[in-house]
């Protein structure tokens, strides 16, 4: 279809015409010279004024369009907030399951909508707590769980068909247990599967190069059990989001917005190939998964990768896959603050940036959004600094006006032109990962790892050079008195001696011949090509613990070397 530009070619040319002028006239030289010096966070050159020269090649109804239309750049829903307030949650992870229920209550009576909890190290990594490896990390930086005891602990007296739960999983070799667990509760509480709503991000970018430990399953192996997750909850959990390709972790790890994205939607295509070789439909599962962006301090250039991420993805399912329900072609995305941008240094100061972030989450038309405490840097949120965080979010609600009307910054010459880079940044950038012949090949060649560290030490380097300000830190630092406040910090309750009797009484109580049965299926089937999470529910509901099932994956799918150089 051909083009029906925005603007008339003649204002067009005049106003090019005025641009020339007013850059000779009116700048000085030294002004002049500042032209393509200044770029976002991600490298794009930005101009010091935009025009709707810039958008002269736009054709509103092709490249921008309305809500709730193709190419869904301003959002997935037609009346978008006006019609569906974002989900307001907060993270819920701290010491023993019992703990985390409290904390779980604490936020739900004071307005939260939705919940996401998120586990100690130990049980991200797939560790029970009396392992050896989880020694001095059972409980700390969120909760321990162990069993199909712990996660109904961790819901006592909530009603999961009540609550959107996000389960913070991180790693597919988790996310087949974990929401396993989450699900075996429901069902013996008598709740249908089908009324059961939430999220797992469930990423084998997660296992593989980000917040890796000292076993780690192959990325083949690791990309299998994501996709037998996303296969299995798509059949049987109608409600639920069986992935979050989660471009927040890896962009704290050390990526730009444009790898971010990229590399999220790139595990999207490699999935979506895989699955409708294991014979599914495209509009069986793309309706169900979903993504995890982290908004960083770039304010324009994260409205606009959220604007664009869901205009690339669009492109992805109808032209890629020919995707035909309108569901399967909305990308939708949890938002959480950058907790990397938080320093220990007056922590007070994260209050303004969590919220200008979360703010820039909501321009951009996030679904749902948790907002980082102040003490970030230091622990878990005392419950004071998590009201903070969780009364900005009903501030940016209830007070900005913000969600009045749809993407209310569509129209900005700059947004807009910022936007379109982005698009063709994003486009590029999967590009050249497909060349390499997908996602999974490039994480085992090495180049993602190499990515990461390349962007870690330009980071570093821009931050000591102070080409990127931090206020309070390398810019307009105090001096004379402390930098750092004396703040109140969470102190994690004991959780090691109640996880271990805990894990005691449940050895005792349970059929071990029914563990062990289950144990060997789940490690026959490992050398299947079926879907593993039928026979990991069995086991979970047999109260096989995650250590056991974890042991097998390790045992039978063997571990993976890091490629460092």
């Amino acid at each position: 279809m051909a083009k029906i530009r925005l603007f008339n070619q003649a204002a067009v040319v005049r106003i090019e015409q005025g641009y020339s002028g007013w850059l000779e006239n009116d700048l000085s030289e030294r002004d002049r010279q500042t032209e393509g010096k200044y770029t976002t966070h991600s490298g794009i050159p930005i101009k010091l004024q935009y025009t709707p020269a810039d958008l002269q090649e736009t054709d509103y109804l092709q490249d921008i369009g309305f809500s709730g239309q193709p190419p869904f750049l301003r959002g997935v829903y037609a009346n978008m907030y006006r019609g569906r307030l974002f989900t307001v949650r907060q993270l819920a992870g701290l010491g023993a399951p019992e703990d985390c229920n409290r904390r779980i209550r604490y936020l739900l009576d004071h307005g939260a909508t939705g919940v996401s909890i998120l586990f100690d190290l130990p049980t991200i990594r797939g560790y029970n707590s009396d392992d050896p490896e989880a020694e001095g990390n059972v409980g700390a930086c969120g909760a321990a769980v162990d069993s199909l005891w712990d996660m109904d602990a961790f819901f006592k007296d909530i009603d999961q068909s009540k609550v959107s739960t996000s389960i913070v999983t991180h790693l597919p070799s988790t996310s087949i247990v974990l929401p396993g667990m989450y699900f075996a509760v429901a069902e013996q509480r008598g709740i249908s599967l089908k009324d059961v709503a939430g999220t797992c991000q469930n990423d084998f970018i997660m296992e593989t190069c980000v917040g890796s430990g000292p076993e780690v399953l192959p990325p083949a192996a690791s990309f299998r059990l994501q996709c037998d997750v996303i296969e299995w909850i798509c059949k049987n959990v109608p409600r639920w989001n069986p992935v979050s390709y989660n471009g927040y972790n890896l962009r704290e790890a050390g990526t730009d917005a444009v790898q971010e994205v990229a590399i999220a939607l790139s595990n999207a295509i490699a999935t979506a190939d895989e699955l409708i070789r294991r014979g599914m439909d495209i509009d069986d599962f793309a309706p169900r998964i979903s993504f995890f962006w982290d908004l960083h301090n770039d304010f324009f250039e994260e409205i606009a990768k959220c604007r664009a991420s869901r205009k690339v993805f669009y492109r992805i399912m109808k032209d890629r896959f020919g995707a035909k329900k309108k569901k399967s072609l909305l990308m939708r995305f949890h938002v959480q603050t950058a907790g990397v941008t938080l320093p220990a240094t007056e922590p007070y100061n994260n209050i303004a940036r969590s919220a200008i972030q979360g703010l820039a989450a909501v321009l951009g038309g996030c679904q749902s959004l948790h907002i980082d405490s102040y003490d970030e840097a230091y622990s878990a949120p005392t419950e004071e600094a998590a009201l903070i965080s969780l009364r900005s979010q009903q501030i940016i609600q209830a007070e900005t006006g913000v969600v009045n009307t749809v993407d209310p910054l569509a129209g900005s010459y700059y947004v807009e032109s910022l936007t379109d880079e982005m698009v063709k940044r994003i486009e590029a950038a999967i590009a050249k990962i497909d060349a390499m012949g997908g996602l999974v090949k490039a994480v085992e060649s090495g180049w993602l790892h190499r990515e990461i560290s390349s962007y870690n030490w330009k980071y570093q380097k821009a931050i000591e050079s102070g080409q990127y300000k931090i206020v309070g830190v390398n810019y307009l630092a105090a001096e004379g008195q402390e930098k750092t406040r004396e703040i109140e910090v969470f102190e994690y309750p004991e959780t090691v001696s109640r996880q271990k009797a805990k894990l005691a009484a449940l050895r005792q109580e349970r059929d071990d011949r029914q563990v062990a049965r289950c144990l060997q299926t789940l490690r026959e089937k490992c050398h299947s090509s079926e879907n593993l999470y039928p026979y990991t529910i069995e086991a979970i509901k047999n109260l096989v613990t995650l250590g056991e099932i974890e042991d097998v994956f390790r045992e039978e799918f063997g571990l993976w070397a890091f490629p460092l150089v």
